[in-house]
């Protein structure tokens, strides 16, 4: 249990920099340059990765990495971009917590990893809260952003499970670099051609990027597949939750945002979801009984 707990942990970095990402783009980065602004995301983390992994893609990973930069990188990142700069903070952060029933059900035939009742709760007390959140609002939501957040969390489930039906026998630091370095490659010729040539960035803009690579890409896709790798799909979706309620939290606390008595209430059941989709302590008698099971020699039939 301590060891799921610690994964928990670790897993839990992924989303809470992802929620700090939607002020940061919101407030500090171009708004009129979403594909310089992805590829200016992902191939510096890629690069920083690849450097500590020292690995090249072998085999079938070269296919692997361009089909997973495609989905967890190059459209995911574009989208969530362009739902940072047309919903708040709150809002764009919020609407990607329906991502725990979308993992959680392609995962059933992609990895055929059932859902549990308990996690089916989960995932519909936090989809509650989502809508109350999302819905109660004073601020107005843009009918594109919203979409653009929906078409990010369909892509995004897809690719990270994926990610965890193909990462065995794959370094986890290596597999991320590639990912995000595919992704960032695949988005530059496009930004090129789509937005004409690279904006002048001011320091302000330069430290935003930097903390959105370094954090909020490098060490929160890491974090993210570590979990992948170690926790059930749905249980990852699950802690996922916590990127609304960083989004949130800060949207408010920051960006002044104002929330609403519902979208507090809204909050605790997004929390509730995730307490609900934990990994569950073994029963003592069933436990004890697997280790006798284990520890007793298997008899000859008579």
């Amino acid at each position: 249990m301590e060891g799921n707990l610690c994964w928990v942990a670790v897993t839990a970095i992924a989303p809470v920099a992802w929620g700090t990402n939607y002020y940061v783009t919101h407030e500090f980065l171009p708004a009129d340059r979403p594909l310089y602004g992805a590829a200016a995301r992902a191939l510096p983390a890629g690069l920083v990765l690849l450097a500590l992994s020292r690995r090249r893609p072998h085999g079938s990973w070269w296919g692997r990495s361009a089909v997973l930069g495609m989905l967890n990188v190059s459209i995911f990142f574009v989208l969530v971009f362009a739902a940072s700069q047309l919903l708040p903070t709150s809002v764009a952060s919020t609407v990607m917590a329906v991502s725990p029933l979308t993992m959680m059900f392609i995962a059933w035939p992609l990895l055929s990893e059932r859902p549990t009742p308990a996690h089916i709760a989960g995932a519909v007390v936090g989809l509650g809260g989502v809508c109350l959140t999302l819905l109660t609002g004073v601020q107005g939501t843009s009918v594109p952003g919203v979409l653009a957040s929906l078409a990010a969390v369909l892509v995004s489930s897809l690719g990270h499970l994926l990610a965890k039906r193909w990462s065995t026998g794959a370094d986890l630091l290596a597999s991320t670099a590639w990912q995000l370095t595919a992704g960032g490659l695949f988005l530059l010729p496009v930004a090129a051609a789509v937005e004409g040539p690279p904006p002048k960035l001011s320091l302000p803009v330069l430290l935003a990027f930097a903390y959105v690579a370094l954090v909020a890409t490098a060490l929160a896709f890491t974090a993210w597949f570590t979990g992948l790798r170690h926790l059930p799909a749905s249980t990852v979706g699950l802690i996922g939750l916590l990127n609304p309620v960083t989004g949130v939290l800060l949207g408010t606390a920051v960006a002044g945002e104002l929330l609403t008595l519902q979208q507090t209430c809204g909050l605790v059941l997004v929390l509730t979801g995730v307490v609900l989709g934990r990994p569950k302590r073994p029963r003592r008698g069933r436990r004890a009984l697997d280790q006798v099971v284990d520890e007793c020699p298997a008899r000859a039939p008579s």
